[in-house]
């Protein structure tokens, strides 16, 4: 394994809900961090993060830990009980997968913010422009916490979301990348957009499914 370009979902027996931020669980799962711009420029360190992913035979989860020096960008009034369409605009952690590594054009979006807001989306990318499935329902459950210098980000995605009847296999590798939106564009720091990939476009853009890296699934 290249822990560069790849990362290790570790297997547990346990369900974890997205709520359960501090489960033992996460500690079996190696970590994998977030540290540079989507650009390719080395991030500030108070904006690096640190992802980890477990998965079970209900779903796969992934849980952000978040340097936080600056103010939230976050929605006053937060949308709590449906998609939080523009989420990508304030401060959001976000996870890409694409489950056919021999059509990574087609592949999923999910976000969560620190407010617990979320957004699920399924995307098929094409030259000419994507086609984005705004109806698309995973079933996915997320959970945050604000704290002092930091915030905890939390995503649990049912199998039955990617349209599978039954968990992958230990040894599958799946497409992946993992991004991070903090800050706001009138701030002297400027808006950050961060990719564990780097996607290198002009434009700050995550759509870039040929800069996706891999996931394996490790049995625990």
């Amino acid at each position: 394994m290249n822990p560069e370009t790849e990362i290790e979902a570790q297997r547990v027996h346990v369900e974890v809900p997205a709520a359960e931020l501090e489960h033992e669980a996460w500690e079996k799962a190696p970590s994998v961090f977030i540290t540079h711009y989507w650009s390719g420029e080395v991030a500030p360190i108070g904006r690096h993060a640190e992802a980890r992913l477990i998965w079970s035979d209900e779903a796969l989860c992934v849980r952000f830990v978040c340097r936080q020096n600056e103010p939230l960008v976050v929605n006053r009034a937060p949308l709590l009980d449906r998609k939080a369409i523009g989420l990508w605009d304030r401060d959001a952690c976000e996870i890409f997968i694409a489950p056919d590594a021999l059509r990574p054009e087609r592949y999923f979006e999910f976000e969560a913010a620190p407010t617990g807001e979320w957004l699920d989306l399924r995307i098929h990318w094409m030259p000419d422009g994507r086609e984005t499935d705004w109806e698309f329902q995973s079933g996915m459950t997320t959970a945050a916490r604000i704290a002092e210098c930091e915030i905890t980000i939390a995503m649990r995605l049912p199998w039955e979301g990617f349209g599978m009847l039954t968990p992958p296999h230990a040894g599958e590798r799946w497409l992946v990348n993992l991004f991070r939106c903090i800050g706001a564009e009138e701030e002297d720091a400027g808006r950050g957009y961060l990719a564990w990939q780097p996607t290198r476009t002009a434009r700050p853009n995550f759509h870039v499914p040929e800069a996706f890296g891999w996931f394996c699934f490790k049995d625990g």
